[in-house]
């Protein structure tokens, strides 16, 4: 078995067959199983997400620093000056710039294994049952567990979803997906005066990225993979929206540029 396999695809499997298995086997409660599983994973990168609030809240901060202020207006017109200041700020202030993105990258290898997971647990053909088989430790009772009931709500949770509307596939969950990241990034996003602060400019293109790429996800991959993010997504607002600390403004255009203090 290839480390792949063996840390990643195996254990989320077994993971999302254990909760599915403790919650029942009816309809839906393999959806409920991907929600719990996403709460569960809440909890285990709760330090990381701890620094990434930490991270966010010190960046925050630092645009009402007088000294970073006064660096920003002397080297406006000099990027490259301007980036060694912002780097020494951070080394002296204990601030990683990165720290905002980590938690969002280390999801990546998770998005992927659970993709893998749910398509092994749903078992649709014989050689994916076969690869089921072989991947279930030996508690799991497979035989009571499959075949795995994917219906959750008005979605197949092994496909990619869409509502019909006037003719057209809606994909209501890819939107979804979509606009909770988005809020998610926007709501950690320093306010900032100065165009040339390359943080910000890294955070407002996360800002568009994210989503995007999420989105499309979403969009083409199965819906269970959607249950995952817009769980996480709602979960991460809510963390950062109990520090107290949670930029609303910067939902609508131009709320992210910090009016210039009055003379």
């Amino acid at each position: 078995m290839n480390p792949w396999e063996f840390i990643i695809v195996q254990p989320l499997t077994n993971l999302l067959l254990w909760i599915y298995d403790i919650l029942g086997h009816g309809p839906h409660m393999f959806g409920l199983a991907i929600i719990l599983f996403t709460i569960l994973i809440k909890v285990i990168t709760w330090p990381l997400n701890a620094a990434q609030v930490k991270g966010a809240q010190a960046m925050q901060e630092l645009q009402n620093d007088k000294e970073w202020q006064d660096i920003q207006k002397k080297y406006a017109k000099d990027r490259e000056k301007l980036a060694q200041e912002q780097m020494r700020i951070y080394r002296e202030k204990g601030i990683n710039p990165f720290a905002s993105c980590l938690p969002t990258l280390i999801q990546f290898p998770i998005i992927i294994g659970l993709y893998q997971a749910i398509i092994r647990a749903m078992a649709a053909t014989p050689l994916d049952m076969l690869k089921l088989a072989r991947t279930v430790y030996p508690f799991q009772n497979l035989e009571n567990i499959i075949p795995l009931n994917s219906k959750f709500l008005w979605m197949n949770l092994g496909q990619p979803e869409s509502i019909p509307v006037l003719g057209f596939a809606l994909p209501t969950l890819a939107i979804i997906v979509a606009l909770t990241t988005y809020v998610q990034t926007k709501l950690t996003m320093p306010a900032t005066a100065n165009p040339n602060d390359q943080t910000a400019a890294m955070s407002g293109m996360m800002s568009i990225y994210m989503p995007l790429l999420l989105g499309w996800f979403a969009l083409n991959f199965a819906s269970g993979i959607s249950v995952y993010f817009i769980t996480s997504n709602i979960l991460g607002i809510v963390q950062y929206a109990s520090t107290g600390r949670a930029n609303w403004r910067n939902l609508l255009p131009g709320g992210s540029k910090k009016a210039p203090a009055k003379k």
